[in-house]
């Protein structure tokens, strides 16, 4: 083990504490504030490295990638589209839990269908176990549809952490044992969290920033549970989500700056898709400087707005972890 594999874990564990300590003393503060600060650039960022992750050629795997592609333009569509037309229906009737579970539906099917693309082209990837968990997975949409969505807000942000760990392992292998054992610090700083907060009394609730907050992690569907252990929990893992592709993944993945495209193997394909990659860029900046504007001027508008159409990177996310499997 190099004595920079662990200055590197011992600087995530440091970073995972401070994290914890902010998100326990002042969740609700702490939750805005990391938004408005990474929101934006961590979408660039991330958007950046997908896009170094793709192939210039697909080759054999272009049913994939348009699986990919049509997958989160429909889904990301509907999630968008949920909102209106599931208020209408109200938050207790069957068609609001049906509509719910429909669409976690064909996201599992979805990205089984990604898996099973996968799995077609390697003979080695036998994973017996993807047809039982998908049927679970099914069953638990139909059954607590908004469970079921809540796992997906407060597991999505461990998958940064899995991205990092393969470039570790495509970069740095020797660094991995020492990270690792570094990621133990996430499973003890949440048990932590809940040692402490679990019973703690309910954050207020007074104002629409507040309400949009506790609305996130899901107050009023996990009873029992306190929402300042609810909203500390999901900022903690939001914070190292933001740290790994605002920090970590573009210093250890990205040469050279991060608006040159050298090293993007789509742009050597063609000055046309040069030209669009640059665009997707350029256009993702001004997205990023638009988001700060909007929350400078109302905040909590620009929040519902991020947190609506983030679904788009959420999905995003899963063909390049399939495609890295």
């Amino acid at each position: 083990m190099s004595d920079r594999s662990g200055v590197f874990a011992a600087a995530f564990a440091a970073v995972a504490f401070a994290a914890a300590v902010l998100a326990g003393w002042a969740p609700m503060g702490f939750a805005l504030v990391v938004v408005v600060l990474f929101a934006g650039p961590h979408n660039w960022l991330e958007a950046r490295y997908l896009l170094s992750r793709m192939p210039a050629r697909w080759g054999p795997l272009r049913p994939f990638f348009l699986t990919a592609l049509i997958g989160v333009a429909l889904l990301s569509a509907a999630s968008i589209a949920m909102p209106w037309s599931l208020d209408a229906l109200g938050a207790q009737s069957r068609g609001w839990h049906a509509g719910l579970a429909s669409w976690n539906t064909l996201f599992v099917a979805w990205a089984v269908g990604l898996a099973e693309l996968r799995r077609r082209r390697n003979p080695r990837r036998a994973w017996p176990w993807l047809w039982p968990v998908a049927a679970l997975a099914v069953a638990a949409a139909w059954s607590e549809p908004v469970l079921w969505g809540l796992g997906l807000v407060f597991l999505h942000p461990l998958l940064a952490l899995w991205f990092l760990d393969r470039e570790l392992g495509r970069r740095r292998p020797d660094w991995q044992p020492a990270w690792r054992g570094g990621l133990v610090a996430v499973p003890m700083l949440l048990g932590l969290l809940w040692w402490r907060f679990g019973a703690a009394p309910d954050l207020s609730a007074t104002g629409s920033l507040a309400r949009q907050v506790l609305d996130q992690v899901g107050a009023g569907w996990l009873q029992g549970v306190s929402t300042h252990f609810l909203v500390a929990a999901h900022v903690f893992l939001e914070t190292l989500h933001y740290g790994v592709w605002v920090v970590a993944l573009p210093l250890l993945a990205v040469r050279g700056a991060p608006w040159r495209l050298a090293g993007v193997p789509l742009a050597r394909r063609s000055t046309a898709w040069r030209a669009a990659l640059t665009g997707v860029l350029v256009l993702g900046g001004l997205a990023a400087i638009a988001l700060w504007l909007g929350f400078s001027l109302d905040h909590a508008w620009t929040r519902e707005l991020y947190f609506t159409i983030a679904i788009v990177h959420v999905l995003a996310e899963i063909p390049l972890l399939l495609w890295d499997a």
